[in-house]
């Protein structure tokens, strides 16, 4: 299993049988190109220009956008509803996470998180392989929020999402930068950096958590 970071907060999960695409974005929107892509399945997180391109993925056969259970080859998806802010919902309305469970590993793609996870939440939760998490505060968790819903995940990986890039443009206030995370997590000196992340077998999922960089396509 393989998965690539489109840019923003968009991902492509590739597994043995079936090609996940998560929240693609509107180039013209973001200012980040967006590549050819096709997928067997299309998932977005919540309906903002920067994460439900839909016309930007062709192929898939199934689209889900919302909270659920849902099985295709032997790939199950649980959506599970969150906001998109701190305050239920008001500010910016609600969010879905997505648990993608594919070749035996399980990622949770957090979308537009706005907030630390209740006690309710976390317990829909299994245990994460990987976490894919935005960090750029201003529409979504800050650095050190985010560090506290990974601390309360304790997934085996970490890839940040959704930050300040100098391609980023649209957003109306900027988003803080990669590095502000990295210093709040302690690892600016220490982070492992790569075009993708590579899973063929569980010794490969680290026991201490650990974040990994993946340049965008």
């Amino acid at each position: 299993m393989e998965i690539t970071f489109i840019g923003h907060s968009c991902f492509k999960i590739k597994g043995k049988d079936l090609t996940v695409v998560i929240d693609p974005y509107n180039p013209a929107k973001t200012g980040h190109k967006l590549p050819k892509l096709e997928a067997d399945v299309l998932l977005t997180t919540h309906e903002h220009d920067d994460h439900n391109y839909k016309e930007g993925v062709n192929g898939y056969e199934l689209l889900i956008d919302g909270p659920g259970e849902y099985e295709i080859r032997n790939v199950f998806i649980t959506g599970i509803p969150v906001y998109h802010d701190a305050a239920q919902g008001a500010e910016r309305g609600e969010n879905t996470m997505f648990v993608v469970d594919i070749d035996g590993f399980t990622i949770l793609h957090a979308g537009d998180l706005g907030h630390e996870l209740a006690k309710e939440t976390l317990e829909k939760i299994p245990d994460i392989d990987v976490l894919l998490i935005p960090v750029g505060g201003t529409y979504t968790l800050d650095a050190e929020t985010a560090v506290k819903v990974i601390s309360s995940i304790e997934p085996g990986i970490v890839v940040p999402m959704h930050y300040q890039t100098p391609q980023l443009t649209g957003l109306s206030t900027k988003l803080d930068t990669l590095d502000k995370f990295l210093e709040e997590m302690g690892v600016e000196n220490s982070v492992k950096k790569e075009d993708k992340l590579k899973l063929s077998s569980r010794s490969d999922v680290p026991d201490e958590t650990t974040v990994v960089i993946l340049n965008s396509a």
